[in-house]
């Protein structure tokens, strides 16, 4: 019976640490795209961040209104299995998608939601990148009831924007009447974590969780063949061993931890950092201790994210 429980803990732990290796992180604030995804799942990367957008829709007379601005932001989700976007228009009619790509019927379902007409059913629009375009179709009869479509279009597409374009078609596309048109122009001051900085991020993960003492994050935080070399102790190696170790700890409660790095070498997939760290601990007691070390880490880049893979430090006398 223990062994099973042993099994099941530590089957848990690879879970935990697999489903959310690609969910949007100080590293990656907007997520990034599982490789067991479809392939398919990177059609919406180039929209991947915030954009900065104009909104033009119809005016009951048919002209067109004056533009509206809007940010639309697109992330990768459900650990980087979706996608999803949401806009914040200067008007306050927001709205939201969830876009899966189903391999089954080897197209997009997407899911839209909005705050001015809420629903128990989303919309739903199919569809397919084709060439340099994403086309999105929902059944919508037309004002004199003629059966036609919706039809949303992606085009344009870059890392500098996009425009979209959103008309009603007939059944043969021979009838088009867009109704709504967006262009968007990406944050130019979005950019992505240099490496240092995504050994920082992860530096600064470490942290926070020591401090609310999740050690299962903590861990995950390591290589699944890492190795740790605490004072007065063999060397500890191993997922489960390591967590134990941070874990195993009692007789107080962390209150601050600081790490701070003298200097970060990247060396293509490894890299390595010295420094210092300092933190404070309230005793049982309710006496506070304040400690400060030094430390080595080497690291390494699994699956594009940095995890340490040897961690070496000891006090130093204050």
């Amino acid at each position: 019976m223990k062994s099973i429980v042993v099994c099941l803990l530590m089957f848990c732990s690879v879970l935990l640490t697999a489903q959310s290796e690609y969910e949007p992180s100080e590293a990656y604030p907007f997520g990034r795209p599982n490789p067991k995804a479809p392939k398919e799942i990177k059609d919406f990367d180039p929209m991947i961040g915030i954009c900065d957008c104009s909104s033009q829709t119809r005016n009951p007379d048919q002209t067109w209104a004056d533009p509206n601005k809007m940010t639309w932001e697109f992330k990768y989700i459900m650990n980087g299995m979706g996608v999803q976007d949401q806009t914040i228009k200067e008007d306050g009619k927001n709205s939201g998608s969830i876009r899966q790509f189903i391999a089954d019927s080897s197209r997009w379902f997407v899911h839209y939601y909005s705050n001015t007409k809420p629903s128990t059913v989303l919309s739903v629009w199919e569809g397919n990148k084709k060439e340099d375009k994403i086309i999105l179709y929902r059944d919508q009869k037309a004002p004199n009831g003629m059966d036609g479509f919706y039809k949303i279009n992606f085009y344009d597409i870059s890392k500098a924007g996009f425009k979209w374009l959103g008309e009603w078609v007939d059944k043969n596309e021979t009838i088009s009447f867009p109704t709504w048109k967006i262009e968007c122009l990406k944050r130019k001051n979005i950019k992505k974590l240099s490496e240092e900085d995504q050994i920082k991020a992860v530096a600064q993960s470490f942290s926070t969780s020591y401090l609310k003492q999740d050690y299962e994050a903590l861990a995950r935080i390591y290589t699944k063949d890492a190795k740790i070399f605490p004072n007065n102790t063999s060397i500890i190696e191993g997922y489960e061993a390591i967590k134990k170790r941070w874990s195993g700890s009692s007789g107080y409660t962390p209150l601050e931890h600081q790490i701070i790095p003298e200097e970060i070498v990247v060396l293509g997939d490894t890299a390595h950092d010295y420094g210092y760290f300092q933190g404070k601990n309230k005793n049982d007691d309710g006496t506070e201790v304040s400690y400060k070390g030094k430390y080595v880490v080497v690291w390494r880049k699994t699956n594009g994210t940095w995890k340490m893979y040897l961690d070496i430090w000891n006090r130093i006398k204050e």
